[in-house]
């Protein structure tokens, strides 16, 4: 479910950016007024809160899996904007650009296959005696040198 949302969202925020983007007049940086303007569009601000979630469902997905899992499935959103930008914004890709796609889709298959979280050695417990002593001593010291 959370790869779900991390693989439809940034695609589809994207998306909503460049058709928001493309109502609008070229917009320079020397002209920052007009850039903040943009963010309130609808097509923008809808963009911008799908991009929140991606990133708000990513950092999910980073708390349980490995990042060599979790990078593959954005990749696959690579997949979907093809698809968006093709089908939805009318834009032309390549042969070329559909070759890149399927070679993209091959290898997040490849990566699905494996364990999404590597198996790590337990972390021994510090004993709380030997916390406790490590903690103290650097500041009893101190304590002295400021006395002195």
């Amino acid at each position: 479910m959370i790869l779900g949302l991390v693989a439809v969202c940034a695609p589809l925020g994207d998306t909503c950016l460049s058709r928001g983007m493309t109502s609008m007049p070229a917009i320079s940086l020397a002209h920052p007024f007009t850039l903040i303007a943009a963010v309130f569009t609808p097509w923008i601000a809808l963009g911008i809160a799908l991009l929140i979630g991606f990133f708000a469902s990513y950092l999910t997905a980073l708390s349980w899996a490995d990042l060599t899992f979790v990078l593959p499935a954005t990749a696959f959103g690579n997949v979907i904007v093809a698809l968006f930008a093709r089908f939805w914004l009318h834009e032309p890709i390549s042969l070329e650009r559909w070759a890149g796609i399927a070679l993209i889709t091959l290898g997040v298959g490849f990566v699905a296959q494996g364990p999404s979280l590597t198996e790590r050695p337990p972390m021994l417990p510090i004993p709380e005696t030997q916390a406790i002593s490590e903690t103290k001593q650097p500041v009893v010291e101190i304590e002295q040198e400021q006395v002195r």
